[in-house]
C-alpha cells in the first residue's frame, strides 16, 4: 500500500481516492511523523511526499516540478529511492532533480531563503518531506518525493501565511480576514500567492495524470 504525505487540503483533493493512504500534515507538522508511523503499521509499503514547495534556487520558476534525489534536515540526509525517482522522471521529462531541504516554518523573505540555500545547497524547501523521509528510512521502506514550486526564491510572503492553514490543512479564512483588517498591505502578496498556488497545483495535477495513481512506484 502506498502512503501519500502532503501538507494542505488543496493538495490532498487532487489525489485519486484509491491511490493509497493519505496523510495530511496541516499547520503543525509535529505530529506528522506519528501519522506516517501509523500508516506504515497499517500496511504501508512505500512512502511518497507530494505537494507544493518553496523555491530556493533563483532559476526555478513557479510550476517547476522537482523530483528530489535527496532530502536534508540539519545534519541528516536521506537519499530518495533512485529507481522510483528515475521512473517518475522518465514520465515527467521536464522535471528538475536536486536536493530538497526541510524546514519547521515557512520561509517568508528572499534574504532568509537565500541564506537557507547557501547553508544547505538545496534547490527547494518544504515542511513535510524530511519527516516522511526520516520515518520511511527508519522502517526501511522505499521513499520518493514529488514537489512543485509555488513561491520563488525572490518572492516575499506576507506574515499571515504562517497562520493561514489550520490543523486540518484547510485555509483558516477568519484568521486571514482578521489579519488583513489589521494589516491590509498584505493583500497584494496574498493575491500573488493565490495565483502562484493555482499555477503550481495545475502543474501538479498534470504530473498526476502522467504518473497514474501509483505515482510510477515500481514496488507496488
Amino acid at each position: 500500500m502506498l502512503i501519500i504525505v502532503t501538507g494542505i487540503h488543496r493538495e490532498a483533493v487532487l489525489f485519486p481516492q484509491d491511490a493509497g493512504e493519505l496523510v495530511v500534515s496541516g499547520k503543525d507538522n509535529s505530529g506528522l511523523g506519528q501519522k506516517v508511523e501509523m500508516a506504515i503499521a497499517h500496511g504501508g509499503t512505500a512512502v511518497i511526499s507530494v505537494g507544493i514547495c518553496g523555491g530556493l534556487a533563483p532559476e526555478l520558476s513557479i510550476g517547476t516540478v522537482v523530483i528530489p534525489t535527496e532530502i536534508i534536515w540539519k545534519d541528516d540526509h536521506w537519499p530518495t529511492d533512485p529507481r522510483w525517482g528515475d521512473a517518475m522522471a522518465m514520465r515527467i521529462p521536464n522535471a528538475t532533480r536536486g536536493t530538497i531541504a526541510g524546514t519547521a516554518e515557512i520561509l517568508i523573505s528572499p534574504d532568509v531563503k537565500s541564506a537557507y540555500q547557501r547553508a544547505t545547497g538545496a534547490i527547494a524547501v518544504d515542511m513535510e518531506s524530511y519527516i516522511a523521509a526520516r520515518v520511511a528510512a527508519a522502517h526501511e521502506v522505499p521513499f520518493a518525493a514529488l514537489r512543485v514550486i509555488s513561491d520563488g526564491a525572490m518572492h516575499s510572503l506576507p506574515p499571515v501565511v504562517r497562520d493561514a492553514i489550520g490543523d486540518d490543512g484547510k485555509v483558516r479564512c477568519g484568521t486571514v480576514l482578521r489579519s488583513l483588517a489589521t494589516a491590509p498591505a498584505q493583500l497584494p502578496g496574498l493575491l500573488r500567492i493565490a495565483r502562484n498556488s493555482d499555477k503550481a497545483l495545475t502543474s501538479l495535477l498534470r504530473c498526476l495524470d502522467l504518473l497514474g495513481g501509483s505515482f510510477a512506484c515500481p514496488y507496488l
